[in-house]
């Protein structure tokens, strides 16, 4: 069975074309050890318990900022990624000492009532512009010139127009809150980044060593291969199941895709159509619960809820959108015949988790202990712990030292990119709780829909959208939960729904064009040109981008007051919706679809998420009618070619 590409490598790979190649150099080695730090005082504070709030966040943004600029350079040129230049270098160490001096620092300022000395305040100024630099490294553009606006409201409110002006802030005021507060820089979202959010990171890296993404590559191999459309069908679950171990539409991608991609081209499909499947099918990993990346568990924090509700709230809709994907990939291989794999090309569900099942336990592990209750840093650290203990049963899984060291080295490189947008994102945070601005533009989004709750959701729908092209997914859901979520709070919504609307569009922008990272990925596997592959599977994935419509008008699907008779008739309905608009999207059941047909199915669809008893009978009768028509004409196109076949002596 072919080796599929490993999930940090393939995370790696997504920022390797900014990322210094400086090999066996001191300067390589210096990042190598600094990320194996990095991983190390994460597990020791896991394990042994944390430090107080702003010194485990400075001492994590210090490791993460030096990091940062060893790891990127200044600009994109190839000669300044084989090279240390002396403005990295400087900056580096620069990084690390300013969030030294907050370490040691911050409780005197705190029993001092927040009064900054002038030194206090030059720390804090250099400390926002590092971050905004490591950021704009790290991430590109957008996001610190999006958190520079941000400061720039701060201090320039009093000439802003209308329900946009508020007092303004001083220069000492700002820098006091977006530094020497657990408001900013130092805030909540950090928070998330420095405790588990890193431990999730480190287990993906430590279970990718053993192989992990082989075993579930062929599981998903022995359940679905022989089925139509059997390799599709492959990459869905293996994806859904890599959203495990790798909170990255890419590097879920670059995983499965390896293996998936190539097995659909042989059996038939187009690398267009195989590479859309993919990217659609690996996006989804980043909603399907346990672990479902940064923005899951950033949500947790901003709702005071358990992690483990979070998880819940999002089963159903991840379920529904993968449902949606697959009901996609069944019409398309109805409809171009195409062939499946043979019994003999794939191993046995049950031969493959009697030879590697165990490897999975870990992961087991880590949703039995959140589940019952138990905190997810302290659910992460045990299942790492689990893992250590199982890969070492057999020779072909256990960790060497090297192994150990290289598992410890990506984890720490993985969570930079993420961290810097976390402690650069904590302004914009900070600058909406400090101005009002969440509220008054909650305002002015209700005002500009008219009042309108559909019009909102769109409105917010777009915002996400857009932010997404240019933001890192939990930076877009953290901008547009803050702005978005007051204005559809007013609507009695409760704040669940809300938030889960605004994290599936955040990640669910990695697949609008231009800007659609998992499609560029997944057309570089497959050779087909990129600007085809994102727009596929833009269409493709356009079921999927109902989804949030369906629990935000059903917030039962999220669990939100929910009784079984709630799942027993929303549930179905929701199903049968997608399944509606699946057969819209493709235009094919057992027959090609008219265009009247086509919209009928879409109307069905829509009718079917809508959660009412009568919009549910309307769509059920709809879409009963119009696949009896369908199999209708199926049954005379057929005996129109058989007819045609018996008079040409076929």
């Amino acid at each position: 069975m072919a080796q599929a590409a490993t999930a940090p490598q393939a995370n790696q790979d997504e920022f390797s074309g900014r990322m210094r190649r400086m090999g066996n150099s001191i300067w390589g080695k210096l990042i190598r050890y600094s990320a194996v730090v990095l991983a190390l005082f994460h597990l020791y504070t896991a394990g042994f318990g944390s430090l107080s709030i702003v010194k485990q966040r400075s001492m994590h943004l210090g490791l993460v900022l030096f990091l940062i600029f060893l790891c990127f350079p200044t600009s994109k040129k190839r000669s300044s990624r084989l090279k240390m230049s002396v403005d990295s270098a400087i900056l580096a160490f620069v990084g690390l000492a300013l969030n030294l001096y907050v370490f040691f620092r911050f409780d005197l300022v705190a029993m001092n009532s927040g009064i900054l000395n002038q030194v206090d305040l030059v720390v804090g100024a250099l400390l926002i512009l590092v971050v905004l630099e490591a950021s704009r490294r790290a991430s590109g553009w957008a996001l610190p010139i999006l958190m520079t606006i941000a400061l720039l409201y701060c201090y320039f409110g009093e000439y802003f127009p209308s329900f946009f002006k508020h007092s303004g802030m001083s220069l000492y005021r700002i820098i006091q809150y977006m530094v020497w507060s657990t408001e900013g820089i130092y805030g909540l979202v950090l928070g998330v980044s420095s405790t588990y959010l890193f431990l999730f990171i480190l287990l993906g890296s430590i279970l990718d060593k053993t192989g992990l993404a082989a075993v579930i590559n062929d599981i998903a191999l022995s359940v679905a291969g022989t089925t139509r459309g059997g390799p599709a069908k492959v990459s869905i679950i293996a994806s859904a199941c890599m959203g495990t171990i790798s909170g990255s539409a890419v590097a879920n991608v670059a995983t499965t895709g390896t293996f998936t991609i190539p097995m659909m081209k042989k059996l038939g499909y187009s690398p267009t159509f195989a590479a859309s499947v993919e990217a659609v099918a690996s996006t989804g990993g980043m909603i399907m619960p346990p672990i479902m990346g940064a923005s899951a568990m950033i949500m947790a924090e901003f709702l005071g809820l358990p992690y483990v509700r979070i998880m819940q709230a999002a089963l159903i809709p991840a379920l529904l959108y993968y449902f949606a994907l697959w009901m996609v990939v069944d019409f398309e291989a109805r409809r171009l015949n195409l062939p499946t794999l043979k019994r003999g090309d794939a191993e046995s569900f049950f031969s493959v988790l009697k030879k590697r099942g165990y490897m999975l336990l870990p992961i087991v592990l880590l949703v039995a202990l959140m589940v019952s209750g138990r905190t997810p840093l302290f659910s992460s650290f045990w299942a790492i712990i689990a893992a250590l203990v199982l890969t070492s049963l057999r020779k072909e899984t256990r960790l060497t030292p090297t192994k150990s060291l290289d598992a410890l080295e990506e984890a720490g490189k993985l969570a930079i990119p993420v961290a810097s947008s976390c402690a650069a994102v904590g302004i914009m945070v900070a600058m909406t709780g400090a101005t009002g601005l969440g509220m008054v533009l909650g305002d002015g989004l209700i005002a500009i829909a008219q009042g309108n709750f559909y019009l909102t959701l769109v409105f917010t729908m777009i915002t996400c959208i857009i932010l997404g092209m240019g933001l890192p997914t939990s930076a877009c859901y953290i901008v547009v939960s803050t702005i978005a979520a007051p204005a559809l709070l007013r609507f009695g919504i409760s704040g669940l729904p809300v938030h889960m609307f605004a994290f599936y569009f955040g990640i669910l922008s990695v697949l609008t064009p231009p800007v659609c990272t998992a499609s560029l990925t997944a057309a570089g596997i497959s050779g087909a040109p990129p600007t085809k592959v994102g727009y596929k599977a833009f269409s493709m994935a356009a079921a999927g981008f109902i989804v949030p419509y369906i629990f935000m008008l059903s917030p039962q699907l999220l669990m939100v007051d929910c009784t079984l008779l709630d799942l027993v008739t929303k549930v179905p309905t929701a199903l049968l919706g997608t399944a509606s608009l699946a057969m819209a999207v493709v235009g094919y059941v057992k027959a090609r679809f008219t265009v009247v047909e086509r919209f009928a199915a879409l109307a069905a669809g829509i009718l079917l998420m809508d959660g009412g008893t009568i919009t549910d009978v309307i769509g059920i009768v709809l879409l009963v009618v119009i696949l009896f028509i369908n199999v209708k004409r199926s049954k005379r196109e057929g005996q129109s070619v058989s007819a045609v076949n018996g008079g040409t002596g076929a």
